[in-house]
């Protein structure tokens, strides 16, 4: 029997950071959907697929592996083999996986495998159609939000921190750009599900955040 918890959330909203820390802090499966599709951008990227390119998108998604390993408390992400959990975060990866997302070939090749890696655990998982798409039936919906412009300052933070530089301008501007593109795509565009409970993270710290969601899960369980 699995539990399944579902955060939803706008690009830079602490989704990912939060997943991690409730899920090790409650013994939670954390499963990185937002670095799975940046897998399939990359690979797009790297071999020059532009997004028109149906028979080529196919071929990648056919012979593409994806794995989610933990060490030590850090995600890896490996793709082909190779350790691709900086690359896949830059910000040409960044602006090419929004589009690349929409596809509903790409959707639905992730799609299965997000359900797949998920079946008997107890997990988290993150991203942005989770509660309303990929587990519907989710025993906590979560809908993780902050403004615009602290979701540009957490990921030019986030980003220097791991040594890439970045404009706070343009992130923010690629991020406005980003909103209203997943919120308006045709297929499984970033909407709260009606069931989720909304949390604002402007003004909390991560640490609150964590709490929060924590207390919310484990009086689920215990219901």
């Amino acid at each position: 029997m699995s539990f399944i918890v579902a955060i939803d959330g706008p690009a830079g909203s602490g989704k990912g950071t939060v997943a991690k820390l409730v899920g090790e802090k409650l013994g939670l499966v954390n499963i990185d959907t937002g670095a799975m599709f940046r897998c399939v951008a990359l690979k797009m990227l790297q071999d020059n697929i532009a997004l028109d390119d149906e028979e080529n998108i196919k071929k990648i998604l056919d012979s593409i592996n994806i794995e989610l390993k933990n060490d030590n408390g850090n995600l890896i992400i490996l793709l082909d083999g190779n350790d691709v959990s900086l690359k896949i975060r830059t910000e040409e990866v960044s602006k090419f996986v929004s589009p690349v997302s929409t596809n509903p070939m790409v959707r639905r090749n992730l799609l299965n495998l997000q359900r797949k890696v998920s079946e008997g655990k107890n997990i988290i998982m993150e991203g942005r159609d989770i509660g309303t798409v990929v587990f519907p039936n989710a025993d906590v919906k979560i809908y993780l939000e902050a403004t615009a412009e602290e979701r540009a300052k957490r990921r030019v933070l986030q980003n220097q921190e791991k040594g890439l530089k970045v404009d706070y301008d343009e992130v923010l501007r690629e991020i406005k750009i980003r909103d209203e593109r997943d919120s308006t795509r045709e297929i499984a565009p970033l909407k709260k599900a009606d069931d989720a409970i909304l949390i604002d993270s402007t003004n909390m710290t991560i640490e609150e955040v964590v709490k929060c969601i924590s207390n919310i899960i484990k009086e689920k369980k215990n219901t």
